[in-house]
């Protein structure tokens, strides 16, 4: 790397959050020729957006560092050499038996999720973006690409469509998608029957690896001695790898530093719970498919009750079309609020301001106390509102409600709490940050 892009790279940790350092700048790789500070993006799409957003501002890192103009400019490709995507190195031969049998390597895809029913919204569109540049470059892309977020959000969906994608691009192409207590289970069973090289073999002659919930990896030292190894052959070979987490690399406890920090080398990103537009049109989405079309009051009112993941809203859907379906009745505002009854008053309890301020209270290390009293000091008034904030969108509370909770507030301060945070997270990052991480605790 050079040394000028390492002293740059410092200074923009220091200007902007770990996850747009992490998916944005740390993908690009640099060369410095003849006063030129030269970086590679891995695709247009990352090229785009770091010219749009931090370019400027790399710029003028670069002409601080540096005593003589240095100019900055951006590429397409590698500061090494080039890499051939794993499609154009699979001999088919490794893959297939002979004749006309099956192939070795049994995928575990499921063949419907794919990218066209994935729905996209704000929480989850760089995320899909990243899954696809992936799926159409492997290997050489984003690698590996390290998705994050709570239970039910779509990662899996989206490693399924990953490998779906690669198969249709080429049916010959080596991919295996499994749980990261599955990869243990096969390990352990090949120890007892004394079959660990063919184990080795299997896992290190993929092309594409697909893990789920890699944080199940913890504590088990001899497992992850064996991903550790799997994982640099692969990397060497220039094949993919996706995992997923329901947490930032650093962030999962009992997993060796090592491991940790070659989940970060790729593209670590985040998806986070679906704004509202985004489950309305999820649950629409699913509607149709089961040949329903679902009235926008309806979805709104689910959407809005509903907030903590993909999974319970589809499971919300499922309930009320089957109860529509045993009784013979519309799905009409009504019937959908009587079929869901038990369900919302449990999805509120689980949920609950209190637990809101709890977490809240936590995350900034204040008192609960301080929380609660009159204190209009920024330290204390800011958490307050951002707890207000979370309250009103993850429980069905009335703003009154709310208020009352909250040291027995009017609701004009909770509506104005919720408007001025809505406002900070779009203009400062570090409290969209706050406000994400709050968020995704709370929905897990």
């Amino acid at each position: 790397m050079s040394q000028l892009w390492e002293k740059c790279l410092q200074q923009l940790e220091g200007e902007f959050p770990p996850q747009q350092i992490n998916t944005w700048i740390r993908p690009l790789q640099a060369s410095t020729t003849n006063g030129e500070l030269c970086l590679f993006a891995p695709n247009k799409f990352v090229l785009d957006w770091v010219s749009d957003n931090y370019l400027s501002k790399i710029e003028s890192i670069v002409n601080e560092l540096e005593a003589e103009p240095t100019r900055v400019s951006l590429k397409i490709g590698s500061s090494k050499v080039s890499t051939t995507p794993i499609l154009k190195k699979i001999p088919s031969k490794v893959v297939k038996q002979q004749g006309n049998a099956a192939p070795l390597i049994s995928h575990n895809l499921n063949t419907s999720f794919v990218f066209d029913s994935f729905v996209v919204g704000k929480s989850n569109e760089l995320a899909k973006a990243a899954s696809i540049q992936v799926s159409e470059n492997p290997g050489s892309a984003y690698n590996p690409l390290f998705i994050y977020g709570g239970v039910g959000l779509g990662k899996t969906h989206l490693m399924h469509s990953i490998g779906n994608n690669i198969l249709k691009q080429n049916k010959n192409a080596k991919v295996s998608f499994l749980s990261s207590e599955r990869f243990v289970s096969d390990m352990v069973k090949s120890l007892q029957k004394n079959t660990i090289n063919e184990f080795k073999n299997y896992y290190r002659s993929l092309d594409l690896l697909l893990i789920d919930d890699i944080q199940f990896f913890a504590k088990k030292e001899r497992s992850q001695e064996e991903f550790f190894h799997t994982f640099n052959t692969l990397i060497e070979n220039n094949k993919q790898i996706v995992l997923t987490c329901d947490c930032y690399p650093k962030e999962i406890n009992g997993l060796e530093e090592r491991l940790k920090s070659r989940f970060g080398w790729g593209l670590p990103i985040a998806i986070e719970p679906p704004d509202l537009e985004t489950r309305v049109a999820i649950l629409k989405s699913k509607a149709a498919l089961s040949g329903i079309d679902l009235a926008d009051e309806v979805a709104f009112f689910m959407g809005n009750r509903i907030k903590s993941n993909v999974r319970e809203l589809e499971g919300a859907l499922r309930r009320v079309i089957a109860n529509a379906n045993f009784t013979g009745q519309p799905i009409t505002l009504d019937f959908t609020k009587e079929a869901l009854r038990d369900l919302i008053a449990l999805q509120n309890k689980r949920i609950g301001i209190d637990n809101i301020q709890k977490t809240v209270a936590e995350y900034y290390k204040i008192r609960m106390a301080d929380l609660l009293s009159s204190k209009r000091t920024r330290s204390i008034a800011r958490p307050r509102q951002v707890a207000m904030a979370l309250a009103k969108e993850l429980t069905s509370y009335s703003l009154p409600e709310i208020g009352s909770q909250f040291g027995g507030r009017d609701h004009t301060t909770v509506l104005h709490a919720t408007r001025k945070v809505k406002e900070l997270c779009e203009s400062d990052q570090k409290i969209d940050e706050d406000y994400k991480n709050l968020l995704r605790t709370l929905s897990h």
